[in-house]
């Protein structure tokens, strides 16, 4: 892993929390449920291993809600504020966190490799250039590079030996 390393807090400042080396992908997601799970147009989500992610401080609350697929996604939240940090989704299970990239200290370190689900965007949002755009989802393993497709093949094959 990269020597990268990020740190990212909860809006009352209860809940620290400390990522390191690169996200395997980073999605900006339009789709409904997003935008009702957030109180949003969109969500910007950084993946990781969840061993690359370290707790600093505070408390989490756990709240599960069905994901597009049917499975349970868990959305962990700082206990005092309520600020959603990151989730566990159906595919990847606890062995991989969808980071929020709001959360972060510097979010503008991050980009998005793709805006995912624009078919269900708010009819006003524009889409940054140079950022690839799909209706839904898109296939990894053409849009990723080969080391993080790795890695993303991995988590998959944890969490189907479940």
């Amino acid at each position: 892993m990269p020597d990268t390393v990020r740190e990212g807090g909860c809006a009352c400042g209860a809940l620290r929390y400390r990522v390191s080396g690169e996200p395997i992908f980073v999605n900006n997601c339009h789709c409904s449920q997003c935008q009702k799970q957030t109180g949003s147009t969109s969500v910007v989500n950084m993946f990781y291993e969840a061993e690359y992610l370290t707790q600093l401080s505070g408390d989490t609350s756990r709240h599960v809600v069905k994901a597009g697929s049917g499975g349970d996604h868990v959305i962990v939240r700082c206990a005092q504020c309520g600020t959603a940090m990151w989730s566990h989704y159906p595919r990847l299970g606890e062995f991989a966190a969808g980071i929020r990239a709001g959360t972060l200290d510097d979010p503008a370190s991050v980009t998005p490799d793709a805006a995912i689900y624009v078919s269900e965007r708010m009819p006003w949002v524009t889409l940054p250039e140079g950022i690839p755009a799909f209706e839904t989802q898109y296939s990894p393993a053409e849009l990723l590079p080969p080391e993080r497709f790795e890695r993303l093949k991995r988590l998959a094959a944890k969490a189907a030996g479940r």
